[in-house]
């Protein structure tokens, strides 16, 4: 029949013309207009102002009556009800205002309802939809519905209207009728669809369906087979869970007894699971790509074989409608009792449904119901039903009559209390249940005869407590569920916790169901904030909206993320706890070590644990693999090659883009041989050894080569052993000889395997050893564009960032504002500007009207130097946050709009007027993790300048200790030339271990560098001058005294010596021409204690200045000094001790045994020449002088736990270079045991 065919062409159109939003586009008119037709009863409403004002005028055009539809009192509580006969589908609306008057409505929502009782509100991108009115009285809005929907009534809400007038209201909805076939199960029954033969095996499988559901648990449909295989969908607690071999759950509150979608499509292994508007692709685990099930699939439930009436697991109760199997339409063929189909139990084809009024509690402090019950009845009996995510919330208050005291029902951290208060008497309480917010409907019954009381949760009679009072319980006459009223004087309510925020249905007072809808219509009871014949719950985890895999959980007004684990942070776990690089790291003041680092920052990859080398200026980030050792091979041949796979310990997505992120990566490889070649003979030959790069590209070349050129260094060198061979190993000799060089083509790397295939023949072996990928230089830290016109800007791609988006960069102007970046769309925009000196603010507009997160800075940003700016959205905050200053946070609305939807072009240094754009430089830019190459754009735009000077002038602190810093193009580095420190900040300490003969002499001879780039100028002292300062520092650690530190001498028989004398105190000794011998003794302890210790002096002139340890321990002032001619500096022990003083000598004669270190004379090096440049510094050095580091011989001293005992009995701390592997300590200083 014609029906049949539409009926089935329109089930099959279900799954063929599946298009990218999850609605399903069907391709006929639905427009008609569906109210016009309709009789006037079929328009009903909440009130009427006048018998003129009724619904029945409330068809959209019509003059008569008032012209249109006015309740009684304008309030959010009014509705406007339409019957349309029958379900159809709904796919526009229209609205007017009453005709020729001031009442109509500015904004309303929308509510359907298949029976006219538990309503579903409109919504859109998952929030209740707020559809705009109009704005005078006659003209027509007209609405088309993103989702259509399907459903018999309609409800108009008014939520505003206008000012100057009332509610008025005329309407028309657009659609189509809607034919469908409807199954109807109770709980007890199935359909089972048997096959034409035995066993069906499908490669390919599409199951579609709607249902509504009364319960959260229950089979949909259910096929096994002999084999093994099965497929099952079913709900449990209220979600949708599929299982073939993988189980997966979807969707949630799906027993709202509303209609929800389904659609499987299973292609081999492949599975496209969708419940409403969620999608989730995945694969099953099963053996083999088709699915076999035996003779039948069931419907509604699990029939057990051979018991009639009896079934495996709880049976689906509710309706299924267009239920198609493989293009099959099941529930037509079950109405026509075809064959295939066999039915157990009562299915029915229309949809009986249980007229129950679910009600909402939305207010977190004002919402409540009061309903009368019956006093001073002997006992008392309450039940009722409720959902909610709360933990915490008043269920039910009632004060008992005959003086019996009062009793309360409330949750306590998703605890069931019940609690009996009376003031001459102990409170009697029972608790019941755990995670009861946990959203799923939960039954409470409180019955009470006499002294005695039960509480039943979820109808368990066997888990039932109770309790005994002292005095009788009488049942009171006011019931008050969810809350208080606000004047707690007159109703006699009390609640000891918050309100509750939730839905309930099915309250029974004395065992009388009590009738919500006369609460409604204001005939019974009372109330506050109530949403009647709805449940407005919502769940806020669906979908998970917790980036990096956060944890969802939720209170009804909003969700919240644990971030623990993530290595993410944030309201939405979306910024990495990370940095992106090695060079933010360095940038921090971290020196060497392992770091985590992220290189997409708040993108889809996860952080990589990587080594950060940052002892020199370029900052290498080392990522090491799984076999970094030297590897032999033998016996591998080309049946039977060698294969080696290396393991980075990350995806090769996070390789490839710390490989993007960086100037230059490299890996060594070397490849070892004895009678084992590489390269094959021929050109067409293959080849004996290769190596496997990124994208699993196989790679000829070898260390120190180029990519496409199979040789090795030595051939592009023409240095191979034998001439004829591009490589030394394909000379093929009996002896061992190598091929090593760099792999430095990054787009080929990492090394992800090699494979040797020579090493089968007699005598013929090889080794390898492939070293960690290296890679440095960030490109983005300093990727800069310098913007040199207001109307200058550079243009990037439209910014797509709907629920969380983060933007950084830093800036730096002169100009009193400007806008750094804005995107619009057609009423959202994002836009961050420095709006004056002292203000820089982030605008955001996701279609609830515009926010902005300001910060203030108490001093001018417009300063030249450098700021750093975050901006970060997500659905649970907005905020801005400017170099350390404090943090800007708003809080974002719980319910709205809340994708952000762009549609322009990203602006840059600019906006798409034109007007207020910005002079200065941005650099570093980031969005949601991704960089944006401003310098590349740059050189393309008229006005932009890519890079930007100046950053030292922001960057200069960082370096210390008398370190300069150094313009590059592309950043800064802290020349430490002149000072007594090194490391990319001149802040390591250079120290040295010295023993009892050790001496370190630096000559003032003719001008010289101290490293080779120096400038003359600077580093050179001439023999001649006078020197009107010494600025000395240094680090010293020793166990022994008397000791000589440093000694300065003079052609003119002058000295300055720094001794500690025999009973540990620190002498500075001048010996000068006109003065004559001056001792300044500090004796505030005994220096020599193993512990480290900081000495300053300082002469300006005539003025002396020495300090220990940070502390100022003494001031002189000279008569006159002329300090000339300097010889040499000496550290440890004097040689040339002839012209010595009796107590320089007698230190000297020990010279100096321990730890020095950071030696600075004026803008002169001494140790660390010694150590770094001892060829071209005019530094001798006897005895035995090693590198050390003091500070942590410190540690190491403190900390004995750390040390290492050898094997003579002797300890050695750790740390120390001295010691070197052998089992004997030389320094005294650090030795304890046998041989001190």
């Amino acid at each position: 029949s014609m029906g049949d065919s539409i009926k089935n062409e329109r089930g099959l159109l279900l799954l063929l013309f599946r298009t990218e939003t999850p609605h399903y586009v069907l391709e006929y008119n639905c427009d008609d207009p569906l109210v016009s037709p309709l009789p006037s009863a079929a328009l009903t409403s909440s009130s009427e102002l006048f018998s003129t004002h009724s619904p029945s005028f409330a068809k959209l055009n019509r003059r008569d009556g008032a012209g249109g539809w006015s309740p009684l009192e304008s309030n959010e509580q009014q509705w406007l009800q339409v019957d349309l006969g029958d379900r159809v589908e709904i796919v526009a609306v229209a609205t007017q205002g009453r005709y020729g008057s001031s009442d109509w409505v500015t904004s309303y929502a929308l509510m359907f309802s298949d029976t006219g009782r538990n309503w579903k509100q409109y919504r859109q991108d998952d929030a209740v939809w707020v559809f705009t009115g109009n704005s005078n009285a006659d003209s027509v809005v007209h609405h088309k519905l993103l989702h259509s929907v399907k459903a018999r009534f309609l409800r108009f809400i008014p939520l505003k209207w206008n000012v100057g007038g009332r509610i008025g209201l005329r309407v028309e909805v657009f659609g189509c009728s809607y034919k469908s076939d409807i199954a109807d199960f109770d709980g007890r029954s199935s359909l089972l669809y048997r096959f034409n033969q035995k066993l069906m095996s499908t490669f390919k499988d599409v199951v579609s369906l709607k249902f509504k559901s009364m319960q959260g648990d229950g089979v949909l449909f259910h096929g096994e087979g002999q084999r093994g295989d099965y497929i099952t969908l079913e709900l449990q607690k209220g979600k949708l869970s599929f299982n073939s071999h993988t189980s997966v759950t979807l969707g949630s509150l799906l027993d709202d007894q509303h209609w929800h979608s389904v659609l499987i499509e299973r292609f081999n292994k492949q599975v496209n699971f969708t419940v409403d508007k969620y999608t989730q692709h995945f694969r099953t685990k099963g053996d083999s790509d088709h699915l076999d099930i035996d003779y039948e699939l069931s419907f509604g439930g699990i029939p057990v074989p051979g018991k009639p009436g009896t079934f495996q697991r709880k049976n689906f109760h509710g309706c299924i409608e267009n239920l198609y199997y493989n293009g099959v339409n099941i529930i037509d063929l079950a109405k026509r009792r075809k064959p295939q189909i066999y039915t157990v139990g009562n299915v029915t084809f229309s949809c009986s449904e249980p007229q129950i009024v679910p009600i909402t509690f939305v207010s977190a402090s004002r919402s409540y119901l009061l309903l009368p019950g019956t006093a001073q009845i002997d006992g008392l009996s309450v039940s009722f039903q409720f959902r909610t995510w709360n933990k915490d919330g008043l269920l039910l208050f009632t004060e008992l009559s005959e003086n019996s005291g009062h009793l309360l029902v409330y949750l306590h951290g998703g605890r069931l209390m019940l609690l009996i208060q009376k003031e001459t008497e102990n409170p009697v309480e029972i608790t019941e249940g755990t995670n009861l917010h946990d959203g799923l409907w939960h039954s409470v019954a409180i019955n009470a005869r006499r002294h005695r009381i039960t509480l039943t949760l979820d109808n368990d009679a066997a888990t039932a407590s109770h309790a005994t009072t002292v005095s009788r319980i009488y049942s009171g006459n006011s019931y008050y569920f969810g809350g208080c009223p606000d004047n707690f004087t007159d109703s006699q309510c009390l609640n000891p916790i918050t309100a509750f925020q939730g839905c309930m249905r099915l309250i029974f007072i004395d065992n009388q169901p009590k009738d919500l809808i006369l609460v409604q219509q204001g005939s019974l009871g009372n109330f506050s904030d109530l949403h009647i014949d709805l449940c407005g719950i919502k769940d806020r985890c669906l979908p998970n909206y917790c980036e990096h895999g956060g944890k969802c959980s939720q209170s009804w007004a909003t969700f919240y993320c644990d971030c623990n684990n993530t290595g993410y942070m944030g309201a939405t776990c979306h910024n990495s706890v990370y940095e992106q690089s090695c060079e933010a790291y360095r940038h921090q003041g971290k020196t060497s070590g392992f770091f985590y680092i992220d290189s997409d920052g708040s993108g889809p990859l996860g952080p990589l644990r990587v080594f950060c080398n940052m002892t020199e200026d370029k900052i290498w980030t080392a990522v090491q693999h799984n076999s970094t050792g030297l590897t032999r091979v033998q016996g591998a041949g080309p049946e039977k090659p060698y294969t080696m796979s290396f393991d980075y310990n990350s995806s090769a997505e996070q390789l490839e883009a710390v490989i993007n992120s960086a100037e230059n990566c490299e890996q060594e490889a070397s490849y070892y041989c004895k009678k084992s070649r590489e390269e094959p003979d021929s050109p067409y030959g293959m080849p004996f050894a290769w190596w496997v790069g990124r994208a699993n590209e196989k790679h000829l070349y070898w260390g120190g080569s180029l990519p496409g050129i199979q040789q090795c260094a030595c051939g592009l060198e023409e240095s191979c052993l034998d001439m004829r061979y591009f490589c030394n190993c394909d000379a093929d000799r009996e002896e061992w000889t190598n091929d090593t060089g760099l792999l430095a083509f990054k787009d080929h790397l990492p090394v992800t395997q090699i494979v040797i295939t020579d090493t089968n023949r007699s005598n013929s072996e090889a080794a390898w050893k492939i070293g960690p990928l290296r890679c440095y230089g960030d490109r983005q830290f300093w990727n800069a564009a310098s913007f040199n016109t207001e109307a200058s800007y550079l243009h990037f791609p439209t910014l797509h960032a709907e629920v969380s988006l983060d933007i950084s960069f830093f800036f730096k102007t002169t100009a009193v504002s400007g806008v750094f970046l804005e995107n619009l769309g057609i009423k959202d925009f994002i836009r961050i500007e420095i709006s004056s000196p002292k203000e820089i603010t982030f605008s955001i507009d996701v279609g609830n009207g515009p926010t902005e997160a300001t910060v203030q800075s108490p001093t001018a940003l417009n300063d030249n130097q450098w700021h750093y700016v975050r901006a970060e959205r997500n659905l649970k905050q907005t905020s801005l946050q400017v170099d350390s200053l404090p943090k800007k946070v708003l809080e974002a609305p719980a319910e709205g709009h809340f994708r952000l939807q762009l549609n322009s072009q990203l602006f840059v240094g600019g906006t798409a007027s034109r007007q207020k754009g910005f002079l200065g430089c941005i650099r570093s830019l980031h969005l949601n993790g991704q960089k944006l190459d401003l310098e590349e754009r740059a050189k393309m735009t008229p006005g932009v300048k890519p890079g930007c000077p100046g950053h030292c002038s922001s960057y200069g602190n960082l370096c210390h200790n008398g370190g300069k810093c150094v313009e590059k193009y592309n950043g800064y580095f802290c020349d430490c030339t002149n000072s007594a420190y090194e490391g990319p900040f001149c802040k390591e300490e250079v120290s040295a271990l010295f023993e009892a003969g050790t001496s370190v002499t630096y000559t003032f001879q003719e001008p010289y560098p101290v490293t080779k780039n120096a400038s003359t100028s600077s580093s050179a002292i001439y023999v001649d001058a006078v020197v009107s300062k010494e600025n000395i520092a240094f680090s010293f650690l020793t166990a022994h005294t008397p000791s000589l530190l440093l000694y300065i001498n003079t052609y003119f028989h002058e000295y300055l010596a720094v001794i500690l004398s025999k009973n540990g105190s620190l002498q500075v000794r001048y010996k000068l021409s006109k003065d004559g011998l001056l001792i300044f003794t500090i004796d505030s302890g005994n220096f020599a204690n193993r512990e480290l210790h900081h000495v300053k002096i300082n002469r300006e002139g005539r003025e002396l200045v020495i300090q220990v340890d940070q502390v100022l321990k003494l001031k002189h002032n000279f008569s006159e000094i002329d300090f000339k001619a300097i010889k040499s500096l000496t550290l440890g022990k004097v040689t040339d001790s002839l012209s010595l003083d009796p107590e320089v000598s007698k230190a000297n004669a020990y010279g100096f045994t321990g730890c020095l270190s950071s030696v600075q004379y004026n803008h002169i090096a001494p140790l660390k020449a010694a150590l770094r440049h001892p060829s071209i510094a005019p530094v001798t050095v006897r005895g035995s002088l090693t590198q050390s580091n003091c500070a942590s011989m410190m540690e190491a001293d403190v900390n004995t736990a750390t040390t290492t005992y050898s094997s003579s009995g002797v300890s050695c701390l750790e740390g120390i270079e001295e010691v070197r592997g052998r089992n004997s300590c030389t320094n005294p200083l650090i030795c304890r045991g046998s041989t001190t």
